[in-house]
């Protein structure tokens, strides 16, 4: 065991109970916090109105904590959506979140369509066995412009098909003591496919990727701020080839995705 590793530290600054202060299991919500904010900074400097922000998988509410630290938070409204195993009072400042319990595998169904400005999905995906409900969704309910992160974990082809059609076959065979929480397995181009076939008309900006490889012998590499800046500039330009990926992406502001959809439907 290293120096650091007995004691939890803030991750970024703002995350307790982690082991470095630039963990790289963490840094996707650095940037995605940096994007939300700037994004309310953006809106109120134009309309004057605050920024919506759906977190789909609220959890304890981490988004939160990094979105906090950027200019331009203060702009921000947030939204949560989850099943709370842990109860409500364990989101981050649960009191000024509008929290809705819902199964995401069956979509978001009471929420308004075209309500938020911003909806984010950070690894929940992988959990659900109708990834594309939940996507489609998703779409419905962000607004025309709006913007949508998604936050999965991808393999390198083929290792994407072994793990989603091998893996569970083995797992029948030698049972774990603990079932696998992910059910679902993506490389960078099959998770755009799936995003594509459930999102008619949605512009993709890019993805992103944060750690190729870390922890392990790595590990005390997560306490110096140049390996964390090295693994993004590297996740930007290879995300493919990275353990976990975002996707950016925007909803048309005209009313094509969703005359794509009826025709789509028909």
């Amino acid at each position: 065991m290293g120096k650091h590793d007995s004691v939890a530290m803030l991750a970024f600054g703002v995350e307790p109970g982690q082991r470095a202060p630039y963990q790289l299991r963490q840094a996707r919500y650095y940037d995605l916090g940096r994007d939300c904010a700037s994004w309310a900074e953006q809106q109120f400097t134009k309309t004057g109105q605050k920024l919506d922000v759906l977190d789909v998988g609220t959890f304890d509410g981490v988004m939160r904590r990094y979105a906090e630290i950027h200019p331009g938070a203060e702009h921000l409204r947030y939204h949560g959506v989850d099943i709370f195993p842990h109860g409500e009072e364990f989101v981050y400042k649960h009191d000024s979140w509008q929290l809705h319990n819902i199964n995401l595998e069956q979509g978001l169904p009471g929420l308004d369509s075209e309500r938020y400005d911003v909806v984010v999905c950070e690894q929940v995906l992988e959990h659900l066995h109708h990834p594309d409900i939940a996507l489609a969704d998703m779409y419905r309910v962000l607004r025309p412009s709006g913007r949508l992160v998604l936050g999965v974990p991808i393999f390198p082809p083929p290792l994407d098909l072994i793990r989603k059609h091998v893996v569970p076959i083995a797992d029948q065979w030698l049972p774990l003591k603990k079932s696998r929480g992910h059910v679902q397995g993506w490389s960078r181009g099959s998770f755009l496919r799936l995003v594509r076939r459930a999102c008619p008309g949605i512009g993709i900006e890019r993805t992103r990727g944060f750690r190729i490889v870390s922890g392990g012998l790595l590990r005390g590499l997560e306490h110096q701020r140049w390996w964390w800046r090295f693994n993004r500039r590297l996740g930007r330009a290879a995300p493919a080839l990275c353990i976990e990926m975002q996707l950016l992406a925007t909803k048309p502001a005209s009313s094509a995705s969703r005359d794509s959809q009826t025709r789509r439907a028909a």
